[in-house]
């Protein structure tokens, strides 16, 4: 192509010579008219020599830049970010989540019984620092109001900084979940099924069950991911064997939450999980430590707390099938149920429990979702005791066994409706309808 500013001033000069020749043959005579009209003639032959060797100049550009783009590999432009999404990228970032349930438990034998339940509302906020370091924290208010009279509670249910490293590694301090079983890092109401969470991951493993510690944890190549850490553990002193929180959940009676945890015994803990199929979740986990903390003058010092358990969940297609089995003991507790003889609730040497589970996503029509389940469950917080005086056995606590089925209708990502119906075979009194509302954001 020829370049504009030349092309320009050739026009021009082209257009001054055809101008000047409008006087010049109006007083020339026609010998000069003749000459002039030579010179006029060989000045254009120069202008066209001019334009034809540029128009071959520019040619020649052009066909080098073409050959240079073909031998070149294609290479796809990066988009140039806005200043505001490059400022997002590369800064701080600060995220607002949570999750929420309410819950209406309607006991089939005792309609007088029925309750309506805010049952947690819970806020979270995680703040980026940096592209390797973030902040997590969540806070939780359960069952609506909470102040000396009422029974609400508030709680901080997760606080912690965590730090990657190269490989996949990562290590968090602070207060943080335990990796264990399938619920306890995955609560939400919108990833499990049913109004209630199952009673294996509540009574045999607490829920929510956080430590305060040191983590480290990493994601392999092969599917693998492994957990480890010391924590804060259990204390034994606050056990009470007149009340009954300890056949509800022995653990869950004297789990710490970070507040003022006593500390002078800390705990293990690992976890392996292996996602190496397409939908299929295979794993387990370990807990264990000292509960006794040195106290003065009391007889569990030796005490052990140890919980471990099995899992595994596969989704085939429309299937969602899982599995869980879990087992917690409390070594060395002799001395102290001898000390409380006659009371109702010793201290039990072992609990345990397992469910199986079979969900199906039997309908979909744009953004809702209606999937059925069944669940049986088979626990015991009380299965047996130690240091108790013979004939003692009987308080050893019966096998329940619940089915649960219901089903969930989400609404689109971060809402599900849950409608339930559960039948106790030991405590046929507690047979209910539950239904409930969850979200998470």
């Amino acid at each position: 192509m020829t370049h504009p500013v030349r092309k320009h001033a050739v026009l021009r000069q082209a257009l001054a010579a055809a101008f000047c020749l409008v006087p010049v043959l109006a007083s020339a005579s026609e010998a000069e008219l003749m000459k002039r009209l030579d010179a006029l003639a060989a000045e254009l032959q120069s202008v066209r020599a001019e334009l034809a060797a540029t128009r071959q100049k520019t040619d020649a550009v052009e066909q080098r830049q073409q050959a240079v783009a073909a031998a070149a590999p294609v290479v796809a432009a990066a988009p140039v970010p806005a200043p505001a999404a490059a400022h997002e990228a590369s800064g701080p970032k600060t995220v607002i989540g949570g999750y929420g349930e309410v819950t209406y438990n309607r006991p089939t034998k005792n309609a007088g019984a029925a309750q309506a339940d805010v049952r947690r509302v819970v806020l979270g906020l995680s703040h980026r620092f940096d592209e390797r370091t973030k902040l997590v924290t969540e806070f939780e208010w359960e069952h609506a109001v909470t102040s000396a009279t009422d029974r609400g509670e508030a709680a901080v249910e997760q606080a912690y900084i965590e730090r990657e490293f190269g490989n996949g590694l990562r290590a968090k301090a602070g207060l943080f979940l335990i990796p264990a079983g399938l619920l306890n890092t995955n609560h939400e109401p919108t990833a499990f099924y049913g109004v209630e969470r199952n009673f294996v991951e509540t009574a045999i493993i607490p829920s929510t069950w956080r430590e305060a510690g040191l983590g480290l944890s990493s994601t392999l190549d092969n599917g693998l991911t492994w957990d480890l850490g010391v924590t804060t553990g259990f204390d034994l002193n606050k056990w009470d064997a007149t009340s009954a929180d300890g056949r509800e959940s022995p653990l869950g009676s004297i789990h710490q939450e970070g507040q003022l945890a006593r500390s002078r015994d800390l705990a293990l803990h690992a976890a392996l999980n292996w996602r190496g199929v397409p939908g299929l979740l295979l794993g387990g986990s370990v807990f264990s430590g000292k509960a006794g903390h040195a106290t003065t003058d009391f007889a569990g010092n030796k005490a052990r707390v140890s919980l471990w358990d099995l899992h595994a969940r596969y989704t085939p297609g429309p299937w969602d099938l899982s599995a869980l089995y879990a087992r917690g003991t409390i070594s060395n507790a002799d001395a102290l149920n001898l000390a409380s003889v006659g009371n109702p609730n010793p201290i039990p040497s072992s609990f345990a429990g397992w469910y199986a589970q079979a969900a199906y996503r039997a309908w979909q029509a744009g953004d809702y979702t209606l999937a059925p389940f069944v669940r049986y469950e088979r626990f015991n917080t009380a299965q047996r005791f130690a240091g108790l005086p013979q004939g003692a056995d009987a308080l050893a606590g019966p096998n329940e066994r619940v089915v649960t089925v219901g089903a969930n209708l989400r609404i689109g990502e971060g809402v599900v409706l849950k409608a339930d119906y559960q039948k106790f075979a030991e405590e046929s009194i507690r047979n209910r309808v539950n239904l409930g509302l969850g979200y998470a954001f």
